[in-house]
């Protein structure tokens, strides 16, 4: 985070890149710097991951637990808007929000049953798209792409779970079997 001044009456106060970009975008739609927006702001770029609005405001509230939800809820579309966070959506019916200012962009591979997460960044499939929306004509101004599968972790459990029902199932029969043959 790059650090700069900034004059306020009498103090000088030091602002990340970030805090300012939140600052002229909040003073653009007309609204005033708080210290709720500030911890809120603050609380979003310390953390790294996908938080959805609970998650934050819960982190919030750690802090300061006059906090309202509303208030939360409002700074992180704040946020959104500012070009700070990126809202991704991961088949869980909820928002997420990660880090957008200065982040190279990726994509998003999202297991179905554990819900691992798995970023990553392929300039083979950024090209098809390029070419994608050149061939149509059309002016691609972002886009999001999630692949929803089995994580190889998911699957080696899985795997091992159906070996320990095939063995338990020929344990079983074996064990049937010699009963059978016991009382003959």
């Amino acid at each position: 985070m790059q650090m700069s001044s900034q004059i306020v009456g009498p103090w000088l106060i030091s602002m990340t890149e970030e805090q300012e970009v939140f600052l002229k975008h909040i003073q653009k739609q007309g609204l005033k710097r708080t210290a709720q927006r500030d911890l809120i702001l603050d609380v979003f770029l310390q953390t790294e991951g996908h938080l959805s609005g609970d998650d934050l405001y819960r982190l919030v509230r750690e802090k300061d637990h006059g906090v309202g939800q509303t208030t939360v809820y409002r700074t992180l579309r704040l946020l959104t808007d500012a070009g700070l966070a990126r809202e991704v959506r991961f088949g869980d019916g909820r928002a997420h929000y990660e880090h957008n200012y200065k982040h190279q962009h990726h994509d998003h591979m999202i297991c179905k049953e554990c819900g691992r997460i798995i970023e990553f960044y392929s300039p083979e499939l950024e090209a098809i798209q390029d070419a994608m929306a050149a061939k149509h004509r059309f002016e691609l101004t972002s886009h999001l792409l999630r692949m929803i599968g089995i994580c190889a972790e998911c699957r080696r459990q899985e795997r091992g779970g159906k070996r320990d029902r095939a063995s338990q199932t020929a344990t079983r029969a074996t064990a049937r079997a010699a009963a059978r043959g016991a009382h003959r």
